[in-house]
């Protein structure tokens, strides 16, 4: 059979700009491959996405859904909607993706006001909480309605699920509820080395964006209903968010091949492995400092804007304060300790020119 089909780039190169620029897992590929073929029921009514309900409900028990969306504003977007009035707002971290790297998507797509908190390490308290959450019954202004964390968080930090069972705690006590954006769960899990319920259902978190395409899935990531009774009209909102798949199988499928065995807990553990062994040869680096725990799979470093440049042609990577000269290095499931030590190796050569 012909091809006019070439490869278009060295599949030896890998960088440390983000997870995204991974390919798919293997495990994952042929999990499609496996589900092609032959017609199956458009929309979400097929078997692979009746099968992925139940390999959800092994991770967070018996009353959640799923609801599987094309990418994770997606499901951020969709989510919030569900948990929001059109006079609602969410009280979120000042870094937080919703507010940071989503285009605006949940205030002008979502309808929703977002209600920010600087925080020293991209964690919510309580405390911080409550800069933002008053004014219910001021007409005047957008009503809190909602708590949005990010586990792990965008600066790379985890929460400890006594943290967020404090948020949600207090949330649940002001009348508001919990969403987590789980765009690299998987990685907090395995730092925590705990079961993902641990810090979601059991510690009442009310729905939940799992993400699947920074761990080794092609595209595809999920709304996950955990408390029923905390969102309205899900499947309606999905698709007046443009976020039905109609040929959905092959979504649903390369969620199951994460979740029904363990592959998505061995690609996090890798991608966080390879972040402290990253992390353990920068603190050895000379006049290049570490800013935050290195928790997961993710190492921000700060060092002269020089060195970012030169070391960019080299290596991707991305500053993320480029007048601090602050950077952000992302390691994938797919990060060999080859890439890791040849990265720091660069690193110290650029520092002594």
């Amino acid at each position: 059979m012909r091809t006019d089909a070439r490869r278009h780039h060295d599949p030896q190169v890998r960088g440390f700009a983000s997870d995204n620029y991974a390919g798919a897992h293997p495990e994952v590929l042929a999990a499609i491959a496996l589900a092609n073929g032959g017609h199956q029921v458009a929309y979400g009514e097929d078997d692979y996405t009746g099968h992925l309900q139940r390999v959800m409900h092994s991770h967070f028990g018996p009353t959640a859904e799923a609801f599987p969306v094309f990418n994770g504003t997606g499901a951020n977007v969709v989510a919030l909607q569900a948990l929001t009035d059109r006079w609602g707002a969410v009280i979120c971290a000042e870094s937080a993706h919703i507010n940071v790297d989503e285009g605006g998507a949940p205030e002008r797509m979502g309808g929703l006001k977002l209600l920010t908190v600087p925080t020293p390490d991209g964690k919510l308290t309580p405390e911080l909480i409550d800069r933002q959450a008053y004014g219910w019954d001021d007409e005047h202004r957008a009503m809190p309605q909602v708590v949005s964390i990010t586990q792990n968080t965008e600066l790379g930090t985890v929460y400890t699920p006594d943290e967020i069972r404090a948020i949600c705690d207090h949330a649940h006590e002001r009348g508001m509820k919990v969403h987590l954006d789980g765009a690299r769960i998987a990685n907090a899990a395995a730092s925590l080395d705990v079961p993902m319920r641990t810090f979601t259902n059991t510690v009442g978190v009310d729905v939940l964006s799992f993400g699947g395409t920074k761990n080794g899935a092609l595209f595809g990531e999920a709304v996950v209903v955990l408390n029923p009774d905390a969102v309205r009209a899900m499947k309606h909102l999905r698709k007046l968010s443009m976020q039905l798949a109609s040929k959905m199988r092959f979504v649903s499928v390369q969620l199951e091949a994460l979740l029904a065995k363990d592959l998505w807990l061995r690609n996090a553990r890798h991608a966080n492995a390879m972040a402290q062994r990253l992390a353990e040869g920068v603190r050895a680096i000379d006049g290049v400092d570490i800013l935050y725990p290195v928790q997961a799979n993710a190492v921000f470093a700060r060092l002269p804007h020089a060195v970012s440049e030169r070391l960019q042609k080299r290596f991707r990577f991305y500053f993320w304060d480029e007048t601090a000269g602050d950077v952000r290095w992302m390691c994938a499931f797919d990060t060999r300790e080859d890439d890791v030590d040849a990265f720091l190796q660069a690193l110290k050569e650029e520092m002594v020119r």
